[in-house]
């Protein structure tokens, strides 16, 4: 059994990270995290990364959450929780929280998941989706991955009625088959996109797995990108995560579609080839050019912190125009 770290959103955060120029976008995470020796180290290693961490805020009676990873030999995941007590957890009620909402506005994209949501009180969701509607309203663009995990919500109905809730929100969806599938029942991939689109998100990215990634833009453009297959899978954990990271780093360079979800397979093939949803191997992972292998063969479980929250995206003046 091995320690490492994760998170979805800091997954997505810390590729994104590592492969943009930092003179181009500047990558801020907004969590809660403990005055431990164990959440002053996973904040150093985010910084290293090249995350800024100013919103970051801490609470000396709370602590990062933990999740099981138990891996497959296909390198496919179940997952056990211990989130109820996070810190991340009470990130709404954290004293210093307004003094960051009122620098979000400032921010060109924020980016979420399903698991950002289901990790808060019932009382916080709804907070949080009026200042996500505030925020939208201000002309912040809100990207979006549902990332489903039932036994993070009360109910199936308490997760349909928040994401019907935050899709007119939406500018950027970016989500996978399985788990609109799950949550859904949708037939299909052209399924998922109809159905986002009616509730009002113009900008869509299904996720498929071994068969790459459909999309359907407000350009009336749509496209299947296939993937190229990995001869040896090591651990899925991250892979959509990583997929979002090398689309988002294409879209927010007014990239074409087709090549920001090339970005994203490409990203995702080399993510999944490793250990761990976040590789601990330094070299920035640029497109074009892959890390070394990892030599470290895949154990069967791990024990991993998680730090649940949201990713808010500036684009650097004067490097390039935000996407509308």
């Amino acid at each position: 059994m091995q320690q490492n770290y994760g998170g979805d959103a800091l997954n997505t955060a810390t590729y994104l990270a590592r492969t943009a120029q930092p003179e181009r976008i500047e990558v801020r995470y907004v969590s809660a995290m403990g005055t431990d020796k164990l959440s002053s180290r996973m904040i150093e290693r985010w910084r290293e990364d090249g995350i800024n961490t100013d919103w970051v805020l801490l609470a000396e009676n709370r602590q990062p959450g933990l999740y099981l990873v138990q891996l497959d030999a296909e390198g496919e995941r179940t997952f056990l929780y211990w989130r109820d007590q996070s810190a991340a957890r009470y990130l709404l009620r954290h004293p210093d929280y307004p003094q960051v909402l009122a620098g979000l506005q400032d921010m060109d994209m924020v980016y979420l998941s399903g698991i950002s949501l289901a990790i808060l009180p019932e009382e916080d969701r709804f907070l949080l989706l009026q200042q996500l509607a505030d925020l939208a309203a201000k002309g912040v663009e809100i990207a979006f991955d549902s990332n489903y995990r039932a036994s993070l919500w009360e109910s199936l109905a308490h997760t349909r009625d928040i994401y019907t809730r935050l899709m007119p929100l939406v500018s950027l969806a970016l989500v996978t088959f399985e788990d609109d599938q799950a949550v859904w029942q949708d037939a299909d991939e052209n399924a998922t996109i109809t159905r986002l689109r009616q509730n009002g998100v113009k900008n869509i990215v299904v996720k498929s797995g071994k068969r790459g990634a459909v999309f359907s833009n407000d350009k009336g453009v749509y496209c299947h990108v296939p993937t190229t297959p990995v001869a040896h899978v090591v651990d899925t954990s991250a892979a959509g995560d990583s997929f979002n990271a090398g689309f988002l780093n294409g879209y927010l360079q007014g990239k074409d579609w087709e090549t920001c979800c090339r970005q994203g397979n490409q990203l995702a093939g080399v993510v999944i080839r490793h250990r761990a949803p976040l590789s601990t191997e330094r070299q920035p992972l640029l497109f074009g050019m892959r890390s070394a292998e990892s030599s470290v063969k895949s154990r069967p479980s791990e024990i991993t912190p998680v730090s649940d929250g949201l990713i808010y995206l500036k684009l650097l003046k004067g490097a390039f125009q935000t996407v509308s």
